[in-house]
Protein backbone atom coordinates (compact mmCIF):
# COMPACT_ATOMS: atom_id res chain seq x y z
CA UNK A 1 0.00 0.00 0.00
CA UNK A 2 1.38 3.38 -1.08
CA UNK A 3 2.07 5.49 2.01
CA UNK A 4 1.79 8.66 -0.10
CA UNK A 5 -1.89 7.90 -0.72
CA UNK A 6 -2.36 7.23 2.98
CA UNK A 7 -0.86 10.62 3.74
CA UNK A 8 -3.11 12.27 1.13
CA UNK A 9 -6.13 10.62 2.77
CA UNK A 10 -5.13 11.75 6.30
CA UNK A 11 -4.51 15.36 5.26
CA UNK A 12 -7.80 15.51 3.38
CA UNK A 13 -9.59 13.96 6.37
CA UNK A 14 -8.12 16.69 8.59
CA UNK A 15 -8.98 19.59 6.26
CA UNK A 16 -12.13 18.21 4.57
CA UNK A 17 -11.29 20.46 1.66
CA UNK A 18 -9.40 19.47 -1.51
CA UNK A 19 -7.91 22.92 -2.05
CA UNK A 20 -6.54 23.28 1.51
CA UNK A 21 -5.33 19.67 1.52
CA UNK A 22 -3.54 20.16 -1.81
CA UNK A 23 -1.87 23.33 -0.50
CA UNK A 24 -0.67 21.54 2.62
CA UNK A 25 0.64 18.67 0.51
CA UNK A 26 2.27 21.05 -1.99
CA UNK A 27 0.48 19.48 -4.94
CA UNK A 28 -2.31 20.31 -7.38
CA UNK A 29 -5.91 19.32 -6.72
CA UNK A 30 -6.40 16.96 -9.71
CA UNK A 31 -3.54 14.59 -8.73
CA UNK A 32 -4.82 14.61 -5.15
CA UNK A 33 -8.29 13.65 -6.34
CA UNK A 34 -6.83 10.83 -8.46
CA UNK A 35 -4.77 9.60 -5.48
CA UNK A 36 -7.87 9.44 -3.25
CA UNK A 37 -9.84 7.61 -5.96
CA UNK A 38 -7.08 5.03 -6.35
CA UNK A 39 -6.95 4.49 -2.58
CA UNK A 40 -10.72 4.02 -2.45
CA UNK A 41 -10.52 1.53 -5.30
CA UNK A 42 -7.72 -0.32 -3.54
CA UNK A 43 -9.70 -0.51 -0.29
CA UNK A 44 -12.98 -1.24 -2.03
CA UNK A 45 -14.83 1.45 -0.07
CA UNK A 46 -15.73 5.12 -0.36
CA UNK A 47 -13.79 7.19 2.18
CA UNK A 48 -15.32 10.60 1.45
CA UNK A 49 -18.73 11.93 0.53
CA UNK A 50 -18.34 14.75 -2.00
CA UNK A 51 -20.44 17.83 -1.28
CA UNK A 52 -20.63 21.34 -2.77
CA UNK A 53 -18.93 22.86 0.27
CA UNK A 54 -16.22 20.23 0.48
CA UNK A 55 -16.09 16.60 1.62
CA UNK A 56 -17.08 14.64 4.70
CA UNK A 57 -15.78 11.32 5.95
CA UNK A 58 -17.97 8.31 5.30
CA UNK A 59 -18.33 5.65 8.00
CA UNK A 60 -15.60 3.73 6.21
CA UNK A 61 -13.42 6.84 6.23
CA UNK A 62 -13.92 7.29 9.97
CA UNK A 63 -13.12 3.61 10.52
CA UNK A 64 -9.75 3.67 8.73
CA UNK A 65 -8.51 7.13 9.81
CA UNK A 66 -6.95 5.97 13.09
CA UNK A 67 -5.21 3.07 11.40
CA UNK A 68 -4.01 5.33 8.60
CA UNK A 69 -2.34 7.65 11.10
CA UNK A 70 -0.64 4.65 12.71
CA UNK A 71 0.60 3.49 9.30
CA UNK A 72 2.17 6.89 8.68
CA UNK A 73 3.81 6.79 12.11
CA UNK A 74 5.15 3.27 11.59
CA UNK A 75 6.33 4.19 8.10
CA UNK A 76 8.25 7.13 9.51
CA UNK A 77 9.74 4.94 12.22
CA UNK A 78 10.77 2.31 9.67
CA UNK A 79 12.47 4.97 7.59
CA UNK A 80 14.31 6.27 10.64
CA UNK A 81 15.34 2.73 11.61
CA UNK A 82 16.71 2.10 8.13
CA UNK A 83 18.60 5.40 8.17
CA UNK A 84 20.03 4.77 11.62
CA UNK A 85 21.09 1.24 10.69
CA UNK A 86 22.76 2.59 7.57
CA UNK A 87 24.75 5.22 9.45
CA UNK A 88 25.47 2.98 12.47
CA UNK A 89 23.37 4.87 15.00
CA UNK A 90 20.58 2.31 15.17
CA UNK A 91 19.77 -1.33 14.53
CA UNK A 92 21.13 -4.39 16.31
CA UNK A 93 24.75 -5.25 17.10
CA UNK A 94 25.43 -8.88 18.04
CA UNK A 95 28.65 -9.34 20.02
CA UNK A 96 30.22 -12.65 20.96
CA UNK A 97 32.69 -12.69 23.85
CA UNK A 98 34.87 -15.12 25.75
CA UNK A 99 34.30 -15.37 29.48
CA UNK A 100 37.56 -13.66 30.42
CA UNK A 101 36.43 -10.52 28.55
CA UNK A 102 34.14 -9.76 31.49
CA UNK A 103 37.18 -8.90 33.62
CA UNK A 104 37.63 -5.39 32.27
CA UNK A 105 37.24 -5.39 28.50
CA UNK A 106 33.45 -5.45 28.30
CA UNK A 107 33.12 -3.04 31.23
CA UNK A 108 35.35 -0.61 29.39
CA UNK A 109 33.83 -0.79 25.91
CA UNK A 110 30.11 -1.29 26.45
CA UNK A 111 29.42 1.91 28.46
CA UNK A 112 31.42 3.96 25.96
CA UNK A 113 29.55 2.48 23.01
CA UNK A 114 26.12 2.80 24.61
CA UNK A 115 26.85 6.44 25.47
CA UNK A 116 27.91 7.18 21.90
CA UNK A 117 25.21 5.13 20.14
CA UNK A 118 22.20 4.76 22.45
CA UNK A 119 19.96 3.82 19.52
CA UNK A 120 21.79 0.55 18.85
CA UNK A 121 20.40 -2.56 20.54
CA UNK A 122 23.20 -4.78 21.90
CA UNK A 123 22.86 -8.57 21.91
CA UNK A 124 25.66 -10.28 23.89
CA UNK A 125 26.53 -13.97 23.64
CA UNK A 126 29.22 -15.78 25.61
CA UNK A 127 31.08 -18.55 23.77
CA UNK A 128 34.55 -19.97 23.15
CA UNK A 129 36.88 -18.24 20.72
CA UNK A 130 36.48 -21.03 18.16
CA UNK A 131 32.70 -20.82 18.35
CA UNK A 132 32.75 -17.02 18.04
CA UNK A 133 34.89 -17.18 14.90
CA UNK A 134 32.54 -19.74 13.38
CA UNK A 135 29.50 -17.60 14.21
CA UNK A 136 31.18 -14.58 12.62
CA UNK A 137 31.77 -16.57 9.43
CA UNK A 138 28.15 -17.78 9.51
CA UNK A 139 26.97 -14.15 9.93
CA UNK A 140 25.31 -15.01 13.25
CA UNK A 141 27.52 -12.46 15.06
CA UNK A 142 28.76 -9.03 13.99
CA UNK A 143 31.71 -8.63 16.36
CA UNK A 144 33.78 -11.05 18.44
CA UNK A 145 35.97 -10.50 21.49
CA UNK A 146 38.24 -13.52 21.44
CA UNK A 147 41.32 -14.91 23.11
CA UNK A 148 44.42 -15.13 20.90
CA UNK A 149 46.34 -16.90 19.53
CA UNK A 150 43.76 -18.71 17.41
CA UNK A 151 44.93 -22.03 16.09
CA UNK A 152 42.70 -22.08 13.01
CA UNK A 153 42.52 -20.36 9.66
CA UNK A 154 39.72 -17.90 9.16
CA UNK A 155 38.65 -15.00 6.98
CA UNK A 156 37.95 -12.99 10.14
CA UNK A 157 40.21 -10.01 10.76
CA UNK A 158 41.78 -9.58 14.20
CA UNK A 159 42.77 -6.45 16.10
CA UNK A 160 44.59 -7.14 19.35
CA UNK A 161 43.22 -4.93 22.10
CA UNK A 162 44.82 -6.23 25.30
CA UNK A 163 48.22 -7.97 25.04
CA UNK A 164 48.79 -10.32 27.96
CA UNK A 165 51.14 -12.94 29.37
CA UNK A 166 50.70 -16.08 31.40
CA UNK A 167 51.01 -16.12 35.14
CA UNK A 168 50.72 -18.97 37.61
CA UNK A 169 47.51 -19.79 39.45
CA UNK A 170 48.18 -21.93 42.54
CA UNK A 171 46.08 -23.47 45.30
CA UNK A 172 46.81 -21.80 48.67
CA UNK A 173 48.47 -24.94 50.07
CA UNK A 174 50.83 -25.31 47.12
CA UNK A 175 54.46 -25.97 48.00
CA UNK A 176 55.28 -23.08 45.65
CA UNK A 177 53.12 -20.58 47.52
CA UNK A 178 56.04 -18.78 49.16
CA UNK A 179 58.61 -19.15 46.41
CA UNK A 180 59.79 -15.72 45.26
CA UNK A 181 60.57 -15.21 42.46
CA UNK A 182 58.71 -18.05 40.80
CA UNK A 183 59.77 -19.53 37.50
CA UNK A 184 57.76 -21.72 35.19
CA UNK A 185 60.42 -24.39 35.52
CA UNK A 186 59.69 -24.51 39.28
CA UNK A 187 56.26 -25.90 38.31
CA UNK A 188 57.64 -28.79 36.27
CA UNK A 189 56.70 -31.46 38.85
CA UNK A 190 53.18 -30.09 39.50
CA UNK A 191 49.91 -31.45 38.14
CA UNK A 192 48.46 -28.99 35.64
CA UNK A 193 44.91 -27.98 34.88
CA UNK A 194 45.20 -27.46 31.11
CA UNK A 195 43.04 -26.00 28.37
CA UNK A 196 41.19 -28.50 26.20
CA UNK A 197 42.92 -28.77 22.80
CA UNK A 198 39.62 -29.22 20.96
CA UNK A 199 37.75 -26.12 22.20
CA UNK A 200 40.55 -23.89 23.52
CA UNK A 201 43.27 -24.71 21.03
CA UNK A 202 44.94 -21.29 21.18
CA UNK A 203 45.49 -21.21 24.95
CA UNK A 204 46.32 -24.93 24.96
CA UNK A 205 49.07 -24.46 22.37
CA UNK A 206 50.42 -21.29 24.00
CA UNK A 207 50.57 -22.93 27.44
CA UNK A 208 52.28 -26.03 26.08
CA UNK A 209 54.78 -23.89 24.18
CA UNK A 210 55.58 -21.87 27.29
CA UNK A 211 56.26 -25.04 29.29
CA UNK A 212 58.40 -26.55 26.52
CA UNK A 213 60.43 -23.35 26.24
CA UNK A 214 60.98 -23.58 30.01
CA UNK A 215 62.31 -27.10 29.54
CA UNK A 216 59.50 -29.52 30.41
CA UNK A 217 56.24 -31.04 29.25
CA UNK A 218 53.46 -30.47 31.79
CA UNK A 219 51.71 -33.35 33.55
CA UNK A 220 48.04 -32.69 32.83
CA UNK A 221 45.56 -33.88 35.46
CA UNK A 222 42.45 -32.03 34.29
CA UNK A 223 41.27 -30.17 31.21
CA UNK A 224 38.76 -27.34 30.80
CA UNK A 225 37.44 -25.09 28.04
CA UNK A 226 37.05 -21.70 29.72
CA UNK A 227 39.62 -19.81 31.81
CA UNK A 228 37.05 -19.44 34.60
CA UNK A 229 36.61 -23.22 34.71
CA UNK A 230 40.37 -23.68 34.89
CA UNK A 231 40.45 -21.37 37.89
CA UNK A 232 37.56 -23.20 39.53
CA UNK A 233 39.53 -26.46 39.27
CA UNK A 234 42.60 -24.75 40.75
CA UNK A 235 40.38 -23.51 43.60
CA UNK A 236 39.35 -27.12 44.15
CA UNK A 237 42.99 -28.13 44.59
CA UNK A 238 43.16 -30.24 41.43
CA UNK A 239 46.35 -28.66 40.14
CA UNK A 240 48.18 -25.52 39.09
CA UNK A 241 47.52 -23.58 35.89
CA UNK A 242 48.81 -20.95 33.53
CA UNK A 243 46.23 -18.19 33.18
CA UNK A 244 46.19 -14.74 31.53
CA UNK A 245 47.45 -12.13 33.98
CA UNK A 246 44.20 -10.18 33.58
CA UNK A 247 42.51 -12.95 35.58
CA UNK A 248 44.05 -11.49 38.76
CA UNK A 249 40.91 -9.38 38.75
CA UNK A 250 39.06 -12.57 39.68
CA UNK A 251 39.73 -12.46 43.41
CA UNK A 252 39.48 -15.65 45.48
CA UNK A 253 41.02 -16.63 48.81
CA UNK A 254 41.54 -20.09 47.35
CA UNK A 255 43.80 -18.99 44.51
CA UNK A 256 47.29 -17.49 44.59
CA UNK A 257 48.45 -15.58 41.52
CA UNK A 258 52.18 -15.40 40.90
CA UNK A 259 54.14 -13.71 38.06
CA UNK A 260 56.60 -15.93 36.23
CA UNK A 261 60.11 -14.70 35.57
CA UNK A 262 60.91 -17.02 32.67
CA UNK A 263 57.86 -16.76 30.39
CA UNK A 264 59.17 -15.75 26.96
CA UNK A 265 57.54 -13.11 24.72
CA UNK A 266 56.77 -15.86 22.20
CA UNK A 267 54.17 -17.11 24.68
CA UNK A 268 52.27 -13.83 24.39
CA UNK A 269 48.48 -14.10 24.59
CA UNK A 270 45.71 -11.53 24.77
CA UNK A 271 42.21 -10.40 23.87
CA UNK A 272 41.39 -9.33 20.34
CA UNK A 273 38.46 -7.96 18.39
CA UNK A 274 37.39 -10.16 15.47
CA UNK A 275 35.22 -9.01 12.57
CA UNK A 276 34.36 -9.86 8.96
CA UNK A 277 35.61 -7.04 6.76
CA UNK A 278 33.47 -8.00 3.75
CA UNK A 279 30.17 -8.01 5.68
CA UNK A 280 30.74 -5.35 8.34
CA UNK A 281 27.67 -3.33 9.30
CA UNK A 282 28.02 0.34 10.16
CA UNK A 283 27.19 -0.42 13.81
CA UNK A 284 29.97 -3.02 13.88
CA UNK A 285 32.40 -0.64 12.19
CA UNK A 286 31.66 2.08 14.74
CA UNK A 287 32.20 -0.42 17.60
CA UNK A 288 35.51 -1.50 16.03
CA UNK A 289 36.65 2.10 15.58
CA UNK A 290 35.69 2.98 19.15
CA UNK A 291 37.51 -0.06 20.57
CA UNK A 292 40.63 0.56 18.49
CA UNK A 293 40.73 4.24 19.41
CA UNK A 294 40.21 3.53 23.12
CA UNK A 295 43.01 0.99 23.39
CA UNK A 296 45.40 3.01 21.24
CA UNK A 297 44.91 5.93 23.61
CA UNK A 298 45.42 3.63 26.61
CA UNK A 299 48.66 2.33 25.14
CA UNK A 300 49.99 5.90 24.85
CA UNK A 301 49.36 6.71 28.54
Amino acid sequence: MDLRRIRHFVVLAETLNFRRAAERLHMAQPPLSVSIQKLEAELGAKLFARESSGVTLTPSGHAVLKGARKLLLYGSQLSEMATHAQDGTGGILKIGFVGSAIHGLLQKLLPLYRASYPGVELVLREATSLSIIQQLEDRVLDIGLVRVPLMQSSEAKLIQLEPDVFMAALPPDSRLANRQPLSLLDMADESFVMYAPTHAAGLHSAALLACQQAGFIPKVSQQAIQVQTVLALVESGLGVALVPSIMQRYISNRILYRPLVDVLPTSSIGLALAYMADMESMAAMRFRELATREFELEALV
